[in-house]
C-alpha cells in the first residue's frame, strides 16, 4: 500500500470512528425516549381504553409507525443523506409524544393510537442509524461497527423503563395524566437526539461513501461494490423481520402478564430492563462473532436462543425465575439475528440498491412487529402467556427452513451491477 493510500485509509478510519461515536450517542438518547414509551404503552392503552384486550395496540401502532416511516426516511437518506432522515424521524416522534399526552388527558383511545403512530417514526430513525454505521465500514469490521451502534442503545433502553416511578412523581407535580410523567424524560432525550444527528453527522456517511465510490470507480478497490446478491438479501430481510416478530409478540405482552399476576410497576420495569439489556448489551460480541464466523452462522445462533426462550415460557409460564431467563434469551437471540442479518443485508446489496433495501427491511420488520403485537393481545387472552410463546415458534421455523437456500445462494456469486 502506497503512502497516499495509507493516508486515505487512515483518514477514512478516523471519519468512520467519529461517525460511529455520533451514531452511538444519538442511539443512547433515542433509546431512552423510546424505552419510556414502549414500557408505558400497553399499560396506558389499558388505562385509557379500559379493556385489556386492546393492550397490544399501543406497541402495534408504534411498530406500524416505524414501518410506514421506514421507506420514506430511506428515500430521504438517498436524496439528502443520513443526518436529515434520522433528524426528521425524531422530529415527527416529538409531535407524536405531544399527541399521546393530549390523548391521555382527554381519555381518547383513538387519539392515543394516532400519537403512538407518530412516535413510531422516531424508532424508524433509530433503526436506520445502525445501517448508517455500515456506510463507511470496511468489510472485516462491518458487523462490529453496526453492533456498536446497537450496543449504545443499552443505557437508554435499560434506563427508560425504570423511569416510570420517578416520572410519575414529576407528572403528579406537573398535573400530568396518570402514567405519563416519564414522558418528560422522553421529550428531553428526543430533542437531544435530533440535535446530535443533525449537527454531528458531518460528513454525512452515506454521501461520503458515494463520493469515495465515485473516485474509485473502475479500480480494484471498489470492485466489490457492484456485487449484488438479491436472494441472500431477501433471506437477511426474513431473518431480521421474523426475529423481531418473536421478540415483539412476547415482550409486548410481558408487562400485561406480569400485572395480571400482581407484579408492581417496579418489578415490571426491572424485568423489561433485563430483557432490553439482553437485546443490546452483548451486541458487540455478536458483531465480532459475525465478522469472525460469518453472518449466516450467527443468524442461526440467534434462532437457537429464541427457541430456548420460548421453550422456557411454554414449560412454566408462571415461574418468575424462568420467565426472567426467557426474557434475557429473547433479547440475546434478537440481538444475534438482527446484528448479523443487518450486516448480511448491507454486504449482499450493491451500493446503488443498499439504501432502498435497508428501508424495505426495516418496513417489513416493523410491519411484522405490528402484526405480532396485535395478534399477541388476542392470543394472550385466549391461550395465555405459554400459548403465545408456543405460537411464536412459527417465526423461528421460517428462518431455519430458509437458511439452507440462503447458504446455497451465497456460494453462487452475485450479479455485478454498475455503480
Amino acid at each position: 500500500m502506497t503512502d497516499s493510500a495509507t493516508d486515505a485509509f487512515s483518514n477514512l478510519r478516523r471519519v468512520q470512528n467519529r461517525t460511529v461515536r455520533v451514531l452511538a450517542l444519538g442511539q443512547t438518547l433515542g433509546a431512552l425516549a423510546y424505552g419510556v414509551t414502549i414500557s408505558i404503552g400497553a399499560l396506558l392503552a389499558v388505562s385509557v381504553s379500559g379493556d385489556e384486550a386492546f393492550s397490544g395496540l399501543a406497541v402495534a401502532m408504534l411498530t406500524l409507525g416505524a414501518a410506514l416511516a421506514a421507506m420514506p426516511l430511506a428515500r430521504l437518506a438517498n436524496l439528502r443523506g443520513r443526518r436529515w432522515s434520522l433528524g426528521l424521524g425524531n422530529a415527527v416522534a416529538l409531535i407524536g409524544i405531544a399527541i399521546v399526552l393530549s390523548a391521555a388527558a382527554l381519555g381518547s383511545f383513538p387519539l392515543l393510537l394516532v400519537g403512538y403512530l407518530f412516535v413510531g417514526s422516531g424508532n424508524a430513525g433509530n433503526l436506520q442509524a445502525r445501517f448508517a454505521a455500515t456506510d463507511l465500514a470496511s468489510p472485516d469490521r462491518r458487523a462490529r461497527d453496526l453492533s456498536m451502534v446497537v450496543w449504545a442503545t443499552t443505557v437508554g433502553a435499560v434506563l427508560g423503563p425504570n423511569l416510570q416511578a420517578p416520572g410519575q412523581l414529576i407528572g403528579d407535580a406537573l398535573g400530568m395524566p396518570h402514567l405519563t410523567g416519564a414522558y418528560v424524560f422522553s421529550i428531553v432525550a428526543q430533542v437531544a437526539c435530533l440535535l446530535v444527528f443533525v449537527l454531528g453527522l458531518r460528513p454525512d456517511p452515506l454521501l461520503h461513501a458515494r463520493e469515495l465510490a465515485a473516485e474509485r470507480r473502475g479500480t480494484a478497490a471498489s470492485a466489490g461494490a457492484g456485487i449484488d446478491r438479491p436472494w441472500l438479501a431477501r433471506f437477511a430481510m426474513l431473518a431480521v423481520a421474523a426475529s423481531h416478530g418473536v421478540m415483539v409478540a412476547v415482550m409486548s405482552m410481558t408487562p400485561v402478564h406480569l400485572q395480571h399476576e400482581g407484579a408492581t410497576l417496579s418489578l415490571i420495569g426491572i424485568t423489561i430492563s433485563l430483557h432490553v439489556a439482553g437485546m443490546y448489551a452483548l451486541s458487540p460480541v455478536f458483531g465480532a462473532l459475525a465478522d469472525r464466523f460469518g453472518r449466516l452462522t450467527m443468524v442461526l445462533v440467534g434462532q437457537v436462543q429464541l427457541a430456548l426462550s420460548l421453550v422456557l415460557i411454554v414449560a412454566d409460564p408462571m415461574n418468575p425465575g424462568l420467565g426472567v431467563l426467557a426474557l434475557i434469551l429473547l433479547g440475546t437471540g434478537w440481538s444475534a439475528a438482527t446484528v448479523s442479518g443487518s450486516a448480511l443485508l448491507s454486504e449482499a446489496s450493491s451500493l446503488d440498491r443498499r439504501t432502498a433495501r435497508q428501508g424495505r427491511s426495516d418496513s417489513l420488520m416493523s410491519f411484522t412487529g405490528a402484526a405480532s403485537a396485535v395478534a399477541a393481545g388476542g392470543i394472550l387472552s385466549v391461550a395465555g402467556y405459554g400459548g403465545l410463546a408456543g405460537v411464536s415458534f412459527v417465526f423461528v421455523g421460517l428462518v431455519v427452513l430458509a437458511a439452507p437456500l440462503a447458504a446455497r445462494s451465497r456460494g453462487r456469486g452475485g450479479v455485478r451491477t454498475p455503480e
